[in-house]
């Protein structure tokens, strides 16, 4: 078995399922900017798998979202930014549109303003710009979950869990070692702000893309003998980083990925380097959930699964995909209980992920008990709570060593509101009101 078998296929540029391009009226279309080759094809495979999984297992389980089939075509964009707003213009034109989730920062920062004209709700899990968490400035992108100054705030939080408290943050020395791409450096000033709250020494390294050779850095953080790496990789940068850890010497178990360093392909590559390596996440991975039980028996059982390697059913990026379709599925259903059950406008879909409040006792009625936490989004805040746990590495499989852990909002909110409407003021954009959250375009 191997994670990686699906990497030696070619990728068709569009795969079409279900009739997408065909929406009926009692279908919901999600048009996919998936990428399922290039150096970061292990987090598409595993992330657009998922997702399709589980629409897959809302059609043939449930008829649909209250009758309303679910279908979805892929244009690939091999992580690209040029391809994946070619996918866009490709794909915008098709009927029913629920929402867009390309899993890419540099993507997703080039459809705002095409997804803000359009009046379509942009997804962007884990990750993205963190002012868009501002849904009065941005009321079409939702950085789901986690944005990534909460990720940082949540990593902070879990160092100084380790140490004792906050305080025993003051004196040690943490390095940052980053992507060196519009998201590997969203993170950069975050950083700065907490090394100055909390007293910590801090330096910023780089590791350019795509991070095949980081001898360099790795000698400069040996010489300069942190108490912590933070790992902001991606892709083939992480089981990179964690070899040439190994090789200077040091430990993996003061190492502390973030949310796009946390899978099962960051590691495995890794072999024994990897072990005793911790990172953050927003949900759990592992088969023992009742929702991946139920893909399993009835996608996998039927043979319409989407992981050509059935050995990655559970695995991190797989189960982060069944969480996004969760959270896509949940926001069409309740948006349905206020406009009906039919196909939806983007902007009908909007309001129902302004709407998208997932408690613990939902969460388990979904199948997804402590898969992950929950979700609270508000017409002005776009994100959720921010909860987040931390898994280690044991060379064979992740396990969860903390509690569910929120970020400092008290800090974080008027940093994002300062950066929001300062990109309101340079952009002309109205502020708008909860009043206006409730307006919304049906067509």
């Amino acid at each position: 078995m191997t994670f990686f078998s699906h990497l030696k296929k070619v990728a068709i540029a569009t795969a079409f399922v279900l009739g997408a391009t065909a929406v009926h009226a009692d279908e919901q279309y999600f048009p996919l900017q998936s990428y399922r080759v290039g150096p970061y094809a292990a987090g598409g495979t595993g992330f657009f798998g998922g997702f399709i999984d589980y629409l897959n297992l809302i059609n043939i389980r449930d008829g649909g979202v209250n009758g309303v089939k679910l279908t979805w075509s892929e244009g690939e964009t091999q992580y690209e930014v040029e391809k994946g707003v070619e996918v866009y213009e490709r794909l915008k034109s098709n009927p029913g549109i629920a929402a867009w989730n390309p899993l890419s920062v540099g993507i997703a920062y080039a459809m705002i303003d095409r997804i803000t004209d359009d009046k379509v709700p942009l997804i962007t899990i884990n990750h993205g710009r963190t002012d868009t968490t501002d849904g009065r400035v941005f009321p079409y992108v939702f950085p789901l979950l986690l944005n990534p100054y909460s990720e940082t705030s949540g990593i902070v939080n879990y160092i100084a869990s380790k140490e004792g408290s906050l305080d025993k943050l003051k004196g040690k020395k943490i390095v940052v070692l980053y992507h060196g791409s519009p998201y590997g450096k969203e993170t950069i000033p975050i950083y700065e702000l907490l090394a100055q709250k909390y007293g910590f020494e801090l330096s910023q390294i780089e590791v350019p893309h795509p991070g095949n050779e980081q001898q360099a850095q790795w000698l400069t953080i040996r010489r300069e003998r942190p108490d912590y790496v933070v790992l902001r990789g991606w892709g083939v940068m992480n089981p990179v980083a964690l070899k040439t850890a190994q090789k200077t010497g040091f430990p993996a178990d003061h190492i502390v990925g973030n949310v796009w360093s946390n899978s099962e392909e960051d590691v495995i590559p890794a072999g024994d380097a990897a072990k005793g390596y911790t990172a953050i996440t927003t949900q759990a991975s592992g088969e023992q959930y009742s929702v991946v039980q139920e893909i399993v028996k009835t996608i996998y059982g039927a043979g319409k699964g989407n992981l050509e390697d059935k050995g990655r059913i559970g695995s991190v990026y797989h189960n982060l995909g069944i969480v996004n379709g969760i959270l896509n599925v949940e926001a069409v259903r309740i948006a349905q209980a206020k406009f009906g059950n039919r196909t939806l406008t983007g902007d009908e879909v909007r309001w129902g992920f302004e709407h998208l409040k997932l408690d613990p006792a939902r969460v388990a009625a979904l199948g997804a008990k402590d898969l992950f936490h929950s979700i609270n989004v508000s017409w002005d805040n776009h994100e959720g709570d921010g909860y987040v746990t931390f898994q280690q590495w044991d060379g064979k499989k992740w396990n969860v060593v903390s509690d569910w852990i929120a970020p400092d909002w008290k800090l974080l909110r008027p940093i994002i509101e300062k950066s929001s409407e300062a990109y309101a003021k340079e952009k002309g954009i109205k502020i708008r009101t909860a009043e206006d959250a409730e307006a919304v375009v049906s067509n």
